[in-house]
């Protein structure tokens, strides 16, 4: 990679660290640069200002999400184990994540919110729809499930998470209020099939979390 690219690329990957730990309001181009190691003015040879450098690090979210429900569609049986794989990864994501950067970036960076909105309306929309119909093909998901109503209601529900967790951090967990949403909703459109296979991999996760946790000690 040519040098001017990977500091580049450095910029972008220690702004994306620290906006999604912190939020993009707490985080300044002097943080930024301190981390860095160099100075402010290096960043503006790359980035003309912090909103060009948000909009890149929200290309980069978006980019990471396509890739990750590719992932989990590709990487699954059937439609149950593409939603449990999607809530692993979303889990794993959301347990790093300021609950307030949906907030600073829509009121302080519109155009890149923009972005984000564009990417839950559009592409989180189908990629919903298509486990649905999926999952009715399947027989785990009910066949009386309207798809799209079912999906713009679960890519709605998505927000609820974010708002808990910004204004009762103390009592909510972005991480774990986003898994118990996403699982509640499966179940509801789920058969008694698809609800047994759900327990199944449930009653596997948590032989695994123990597991783990067990090897740690």
């Amino acid at each position: 990679m040519p040098r001017n690219m990977e500091t580049k690329s450095r910029i972008l990957e220690k702004a994306q660290a620290l906006f999604m730990r912190f939020g993009i309001r707490s985080v300044s181009m002097d943080n930024i640069a301190s981390e860095l190691g160099m100075s402010k003015k290096t960043i503006y040879q790359y980035y003309t200002d912090k909103d060009e450098l948000v909009h890149a690090v929200m290309d980069g979210e978006v980019a990471r999400t396509h890739q990750d429900c590719e992932f989990c569609k590709r990487h699954s049986g059937n439609a149950i184990e593409e939603m449990f794989l999607t809530m692993q990864q979303v889990h794993e994501h959301f347990s790093k994540l300021n609950p307030s950067v949906l907030y600073d970036l829509e009121k302080f960076h519109p155009g890149a919110f923009a972005k984000f909105r564009k990417m839950k309306e559009e592409y989180l929309m189908e990629v919903i729809a298509d486990n649905i119909r999926r999952g009715k093909e399947e027989g785990v998901y009910r066949e009386d499930i309207p798809v799209e109503l079912m999906s713009r209601y679960r890519v709605e529900t998505m927000m609820i998470p974010f708002v808990m967790a910004a204004q009762a951090p103390n009592e909510y967990n972005l991480a774990d209020v986003s898994k118990e949403v996403m699982e509640h909703f499966f179940i509801g459109i789920s058969t008694l099939k698809g609800f047994k296979q759900i327990m199944k991999l449930k009653e596997e996760q948590l032989k695994k979390k123990h597991y783990d946790s067990t090897r740690k000690k």
